[in-house]
């Protein structure tokens, strides 16, 4: 697998940059590194949103070294030449071809939302290249399982005493029937976060600028998960171990959705972080850094 290194004058520092097997230029960013234990390799979601979003995840750069990786066509990432190679499934090899560049035997693998399904698959072809998984308010359509948006509802009548709620919640409804405008993601964006922070502010409205929206629209298209019962067998044997942290107030997955997931791996966990929206790193850097960083390092 033909694999590079380069940095160059000018560009952000920590940041890197390796060929995939399509001779794809993808980067990765490096934070951190001072706590004890290898590298933690880091799938943002979006899906296809840049990981400059997943920031230090809350502070956990201060006890593992992250290597936040950039998918195909986001953030310092290159756009393929074939626009199909962002369908979830071929971006697999991605992540190996990341590994053997680090020239890792065995990764501690952490993913959110939507790069839940390219970690579940990553694991399910790789599972001897997989020590750890963690899956943050991940997505789990590679496993068959899906979130509703009757499960959304659930989530989102736990938020009636918010004083925002009325003038967001029909704009979140839109956005799981599929007729969501501009607006209506802006006027839900609430229901996403435990509270309505700066910090959860800023988060937010950088979402547009880090999103490639040509890529998410392939991400999850006719074949990325024609396997789910092949998958499930698959990482039935995994012997790795598994986190699944899961937000209180998220629809995405529901807490016992979450831990629906767990069960379909056989050394698997389920946290569920108290008053946590679908981003709990921003909701509570402290609690998410420290439960994330006690599960690494058992």
């Amino acid at each position: 697998m033909p694999l590079s290194l380069s940095r160059g004058c000018g560009e952000d520092e920590g940041v890197a940059h390796f060929l995939a097997h399509d001779g794809t230029r993808l980067a990765y960013r490096e934070d951190g590194g001072a706590g004890e234990g290898g590298p933690l390799l880091c799938l943002p979601g979006g899906p296809m949103r840049a990981s400059a979003y997943l920031g230090d995840l809350g502070g956990l750069s201060a006890h593992r070294r992250l290597v936040l990786l950039d998918l195909r066509g986001t953030g310092g990432s290159e756009a393929p030449a074939d626009p199909a190679s962002y369908r979830c499934d071929r971006q697999v090899d991605d992540v190996e071809a990341l590994r053997a560049h680090l020239g890792l035997d065995r990764i501690d693998l952490l993913t959110h939302s939507a790069g839940g399904d390219l970690a579940i698959l990553y694991a399910a072809r790789y599972p001897r290249r997989v020590r750890t998984l963690t899956l943050v308010a991940a997505r789990a359509r590679a496993l068959g399982v899906d979130f509703t948006p009757e499960q959304r509802r659930e989530a989102a009548a736990l938020r009636t005493d918010e004083p925002w709620f009325e003038d967001a919640y029909e704009a979140y409804l839109r956005i799981w029937d599929g007729s969501a405008t501009d607006a209506d993601f802006d006027a839900g964006t609430p229901f996403f976060y435990g509270n309505r922070t700066a910090a959860a502010r800023a988060h937010a409205a950088a979402e547009v600028a880090q999103s490639n929206d040509e890529a998410a629209d392939a991400y999850a298209s006719e074949g990325a998960f024609a396997d789910p019962a092949g998958t499930r067998a698959a990482v039935a044997g995994l012997d790795a171990r598994v986190l699944v942290l899961a937000g209180e107030l998220d629809g995405g997955p529901l807490p016992r959705v979450a831990a629906t997931v767990a069960g379909l791996f056989p050394h698997a966990e389920t946290v569920v972080q108290p008053g946590a929206g679908h981003f709990p790193w921003v909701d509570d850097p402290d609690r998410f850094a420290g439960t994330v960083a006690t599960f690494l390092s058992r």
